[in-house]
């Protein structure tokens, strides 16, 4: 597998990536649900909440598919 410049695999590399950026997104949506909610845009509201839960299984996804590399050296970095 081909080793990016963090010294972990590409493959391995991405799936954190995605991981983090889904988590980080997950934790604005709460902020921007209340935005919707003070607003009185419960529709909105609930647009934001989906778009919340589909990052969240995004990164259970992820998760899983990082413990399924664990068995291997493409979760350490490649010295």
């Amino acid at each position: 597998m081909a080793t990016g410049e963090t010294g972990f695999d590409d493959v391995t590399f991405d799936l954190i990536s995605v991981q983090y950026h889904s988590l980080k997104a997950g934790h604005d949506y709460g902020q921007y649900v209340r935005d919707a909610r003070n607003a009185g845009k419960e529709d909105i509201a609930q647009f934001f909440e989906e778009v919340m839960a589909e990052d969240a299984r995004r990164a259970h996804r992820c998760h899983e598919f990082l413990r399924e590399l664990g068995g291997t050296d493409n979760t350490s970095p490649q010295g």
